[in-house]
Order: structure tokens, then sequence, then C-alpha cells
């Protein structure tokens, strides 16, 4: 009863004094718009009304924060609570509590439904999603306008003569294409998708070598990078540095999520969004990515864990973090709360894609392993010679193989 009303408000739920550990990874691009400042204070404010309960928070970058849990969990410290971007291995092996074994009933109920069941494994909750976002194509209005260009394109076909004439209109990079090691995961499905393709079919099988990838792949190759109408060397351009190119007014035309928006009105881009150019026509889904919360059973510390948790998905807290990095809420009322603030005008689009938008298959536990391989390869599908056929074959062979080996 006492763990239940703490999660109501107020009271600690600790027996004696409690340290929880905390990783998150970073959603800032520079130091003073860390993600650090929010989780100390965020964190200061719980242990004010939990005394005896410390949160000790570590932040990382995107890049570096999935390989910093692993490590920690290999080595047999795993953290008590980490905000990353998958948790189905970690569930598959047993070392998560379950949502329910957490959270108090109004809060585990307040998840937006299809981010809830996105976050099972075998019909168990164990990731609660953190934050989502979906993509839309950016395009620099100022660019296109000098390119001659009066609307955004809708197919590729479009794409590439768009791109053609930024680039006779001297424009250094008329599509930003990041596939290094940030997030191309993103990118990928973006691209999949407009092919149409995907990772997975309807019933969940991967189908990441499928003939609509794989022909994706070599379009992008052939016709984009290949004829100089991208970034150089997008095998090795982090999602961060597309989007700075894109702010500097270096990249006319970007794969964005919300955050994009914030960035670009700082630097003086006017820019306008569009929904992403499909093959023959504007594709007929989005990439939707929701980040997971998730946490370890190593220490023991259900109670305290769970209190924490249901502060952090508090209406007020999921907004101000969604409100700050230009991101959509993951629970239903603060969802609703945005859609009817029209100081958030600028997201309704995100938030009205979030419902249909196709997630990454995270229920997999295969799908960690997969993510690293595919961020250290997909890349070189696009180099010069690149071979889309044997790199998302290998990708498949080792995302079924995994998944198989798990029963």
């Amino acid at each position: 009863m006492i763990w239940t009303l703490s999660g109501c408000g107020g009271g600690s739920v600790a027996d004696k004094e409690v340290t929880l550990k905390l990783v998150a990874a970073d959603y800032g691009d520079r130091p003073g718009n860390s993600s650090k400042r929010y989780w100390d204070q965020l964190a200061g404010e719980f242990e004010f009304k939990h005394p005896g309960i410390t949160v000790d928070v570590d932040v990382y970058s995107w890049s570096k924060v999935d390989r910093q849990v692993a490590s920690m969990v290999k080595a047999g410290k795993a953290p008590d609570i980490a905000q990353i971007g998958s948790y189905a291995d970690y569930a598959a092996q047993g070392k998560l509590y379950s949502a329910d074994e957490l959270l108090s009933i109004p809060t585990q109920a307040a998840f937006i439904p299809g981010l809830a069941e996105a976050g099972q494994v075998r019909r168990v909750q164990y990731g609660m999603p953190f934050v989502a976002s979906t993509r839309v194509l950016f395009y620099n209005k100022e660019l296109m306008a000098k390119a001659g260009i009066q609307n955004p394109p809708r197919t590729w076909d479009q794409l590439q003569a768009d791109a053609v004439a930024l680039k006779q209109a001297g424009v250094k990079a008329p599509y930003g294409l990041p596939l290094g090691e940030e997030e191309p995961q993103a990118e990928t499905l973006n691209w999949m998708l407009s092919g149409g393709g995907g990772f997975t079919d309807t019933i969940g099988s991967y189908t990441i070598d499928s003939p609509e990838n794989i022909e994706t792949f070599e379009w992008l190759r052939d016709e984009m990078v290949g004829k100089g109408l991208t970034n150089r060397d997008p095998a090795h351009t982090d999602r961060q540095a597309a989007y700075d190119a894109f702010t500097r007014g270096d990249v006319a035309m970007v794969n964005g999520h919300p955050t994009l928006m914030q960035l670009s009105q700082e630097n003086g881009i006017r820019f306008g969004t569009a929904p992403l150019p499909g093959k023959d026509g504007p594709s007929k889904a989005t990439t939707g990515v929701a980040d997971w919360m998730m946490a370890f059973k190593q220490s023991g510390h259900r109670k305290e864990i769970g209190a924490f948790l249901d502060f952090v998905y508090s209406e007020k807290n999921v907004l101000r973090f969604a409100d700050q990095y230009d991101l959509l809420p993951v629970t239903n009322s603060a969802s609703e709360a945005m859609r009817a603030d029209p100081a958030h005008k600028d997201v309704w689009e995100f938030l009205d894609q979030l419902p249909s938008a196709e997630l990454y298959p995270v229920g997999k536990r295969s799908w960690g392993s997969t993510v690293r391989s595919l961020k250290s390869s997909i890349g070189s599908t696009v180099e010069k010679n690149g071979s889309p056929s044997s790199v998302l074959g290998r990708l498949q062979r080792e995302a079924e193989t995994m998944e198989n080996s798990s029963g």
C-alpha cells in the first residue's frame, strides 16, 4: 500500500538509503541544452519528495549510450534504469522488470496504445516508451526558390530532378543522406518505406533483403549518391551532421524529426515540411521512432524504481521533456494537451502521423544486435561499387539467426 500511494505523489518508499543509477541518452546538440540538465532537475524534485532515494544520472550521446549500457550489463553492473534505443534482448534474457511490476495502474494505462504494444515481448510490456517522433521531408524554401522549384518533390524522380536543379544553382548538397553510425536505422526505414518495403512484413518476419529494399538502395547509390546529388560520404555522415548542414544552408532537403524545426528557426532558415517522397508518389507511411525506458532487476530496487518512473511519467514531466526538444509525448493526456495548445501547432503534423507511423521491430530480441550491425554497414550500400544485395542479405541472415536462437 505504501508503494501504491507513493506513486501518486509523495512519501518515501525506501526502507533504507537507496541510490538509483540512471543511464540516459542526450537529446541536446550542445552543452547548453544537454538532457543532463533536465534529468538533474527532475532527480532533485523527486528526491525532495522521496527522502532516502537518490537518483544518480549519467547522460551519453546516442552514438555511445547503447554500447555503454551493454558494457555495464556485461560487466555485471547493470544500471537500475536505462533510457536507450532497444530493450527486447535484455527482456528475453530475464534481466528486466515488467511494466506492471513497476508502474501504478494509472501510469501504465496512460501510454498511447500502439507505443505500449511496441514495448511488449511475448505480450508482456518491458519497454516503456519515453518520447516519440515521426519523420517528414524538410526543405529550405530559399534554396528551392533559387533553383526555380515551386513545390517539394512527391516522387523519387521529382526528388532527383529537384536535386539536379539545386546543384546547378550552386547548392553544396541538394539532399542530406545520413547513413553514419549515429542513427542510420531511421534514414534506412524512411527509404525502405518509400520504396514499398520495410524491415518486416505484416506478420513480423524480417524482410531486410526484400527485392523492394534492394532496389531502393540501388537507386540511392546510382541515382543520388553516384550523381553527386547528396552530401559527400553518406556512409560516414551522422544525423546531427546532416541537420547541422541543413541549418547552415548547405543542404536543401533532408528527412527530419520535430527537433529540426527549432534548430532551423534558431539559425534563421526558412523551411517547409512535406510527406516523404515515394517511388511513385508520396510515401504511404513514415518512420515512427520511440525511445525506451527499462528497469534492470540486478539491484533489486523495484519499489524505488517504480516510484521514480511514476514521477517521470506524470503529465507535467512528459510534456516538459517533449516540449524542450520538440518531440512527441508518449501518454494520451500529454499528447491531447499538446494537440489542444496552439503554442505547439508546429508539431501537430507529427502528432497526427504517430498513430499510423511504422515503428522499428523493437519487440524482437534480435533487434538490438541487428541495429548495431546495420549502423556499421548500411552506409556501404551507397558507396561506389557498393552492393545492397550483399549487405542487406547479410543483415537478414544475422537477424534471422539471432531471432531463431532466442527461441
